[in-house]
């Protein structure tokens, strides 16, 4: 395993490599380098082909595709294909008896034992407070119930204004359903004019200001638009300082960044295992909630069969036998070929450490940074929307550009097999995924954009 240590940063490797840094040699010499290996070869790459491209620059169009979209869905993990035939064997073979079985050590009423040890790793939880369960959205809801808790004077939800759509829905019509208006309740940050990320000293402020009125802050680990990375330990202090229950989404931060929600003594949170997690899309989602509320019983909860302890379970005298920690919030069992994809994906990430992909992401994103400004069409025409401080930002990057040309680019990009995604009016997401992608990939994605006619049409 990777001493993340070993990992210099973008400019030591710089001055180390003597090949022009906006040269191919330079990308394919920092692919040589140990400590800066990833685990590419555990994951299935679609083709320029089959990823919807019709041209190559340097070799054919049966070459892996470049792809920078781990953001909005992972690769598929090779050993994905073996966990879903063995769990379709042991369906086919023994039927019912599935649920119990020990033939590839992963019973189907108890699936969350192959998962969880090692989810709690990346995103910093101790047992009891990590699971599987339901799915992204349908979590925030469920975690809503008992952790949005308003009263007449304290009632209020500060959240960004730039939410996630999900996010948005989820807090206003749990306000709807408490009697709480949510044109009132619902405070929502905006970066100041001009800028496109909220600053630190401006949710601070919010939060000392209306405190006292505040039930929930929710938010998300990273924006998905912008690509900010909050300071999760520092706003949940704040918002606990002041009594306010803390919830983050961490759809974007987990799988993404280094995560240590029982030591930010986080109250709750929830994240889809798709991204990041390179899952199947619409897999299940993955819940934390703090230690401190593991025998909160009495807390508001919706709850079903799967809450219920296991070894109780089936004496079914319809007396709730609540299971402490976060299996107690859980509603139903696991879809069992979407956890599987999980479990295997996760076996990757336990070749590796958090700590250590986060400072291969850094070297990641900070070649893409220094690529932009090099290149001389790139270096004129793309801007990055996300911060140009690395502990401000996770593996992805928002590029900008005029208006009237994110069609144009986004086309010629999809040519020549590069996948991003565009998010409007002139926003392209892009994200080395610092568990697969390497350094060639970054150089031929700014090698094409470099390509552009970056001419407005009139």
């Amino acid at each position: 395993m990777i001493n993340p240590e070993s990992i210099l940063s973008f400019e030591e490797y710089k001055n180390q490599i003597s090949a022009d840094p906006t040269s191919i040699e330079f990308a394919l010499a920092l692919d040589k380098i140990e400590e800066l290996q990833s685990q590419r070869d555990e994951f299935e790459f679609p083709t320029i082909e089959s990823s919807g491209g019709t041209k190559s620059i340097d070799g054919d169009l049966t070459d892996k595709c470049t792809y920078l979209c781990g953001h909005s869905l992972g690769l598929m993990p090779k050993r994905v294909r073996k966990n879903i035939a063995e769990e379709l064997d042991s369906w086919s073979k023994e039927g019912v008896h599935a649920h119990t079985s020990k033939r590839y050590g992963r019973p189907w009423v108890s699936f969350e034992d192959a998962v969880v040890p090692n989810m709690e790793k990346i995103v910093g939880g101790i047992p009891g407070e990590v699971t599987i369960m339901s799915s992204l959205t349908v979590n925030m809801h469920l975690l809503f119930c008992p952790f949005y808790n308003p009263t007449p004077t304290r009632n209020k939800v500060l959240m960004e204004a730039k939410a996630f759509p999900s996010d948005d829905y989820a807090v206003v019509s749990n306000l709807k359903m408490r009697g709480v208006d949510p044109e009132t309740a619902v405070i929502r940050m905006e970066p100041r004019e001009g800028e496109f990320l909220l600053r630190n000293e401006d949710i601070f402020k919010i939060i000392e200001e209306q405190g006292h009125e505040i039930a929930l802050i929710w938010l998300p680990g990273i924006q998905y638009y912008t690509g900010q990375l909050f300071d999760i330990e520092k706003i949940t202090k704040a918002g606990h300082d002041k009594g306010i229950m803390v919830g983050w989404d961490l759809a974007h931060a987990a799988g993404n960044v280094p995560l240590k929600l029982h030591d930010w003594n986080v109250d709750f949170a929830v994240w889809c295992t798709y991204k990041y997690m390179n899952s199947c899309g619409g897999s299940v989602g993955g819940a934390f909630v703090h230690s401190k509320y593991a025998t909160d019983f009495e807390r508001n909860r919706l709850v079903g069969w799967w809450a219920h302890k296991l070894d109780t379970r089936f004496v079914m005298d319809n007396k709730m036998d609540l299971i402490e920690g976060i299996d107690g919030f859980r509603i139903s069992n696991q879809n069992v070929l979407s956890s599987t994809a999980v479990a295997a994906s996760l076996d990757v990430f336990a070749k590796t450490s958090m700590e250590a992909l986060r400072a291969r992401s850094k070297v990641l994103t900070a070649y893409v940074e220094f690529l932009l400004k090099a290149m001389p069409n790139t270096s004129k025409n793309v801007s990055i929307m996300t911060s140009s401080n690395p502990e401000e930002r996770g593996a992805h990057l928002s590029l900008t550009f005029a208006d009237g040309l994110i069609d144009h680019i986004f086309q010629l990009m999809n040519e020549h097999g590069v996948v991003a995604d565009i998010r409007r009016p002139n926003c392209i997401r892009v994200a080395p995924a610092p568990l697969y992608n390497n350094f060639e990939d970054i150089y031929k994605f700014v090698r094409i954009l470099n390509m552009c006619d970056f001419t407005p049409n009139n």
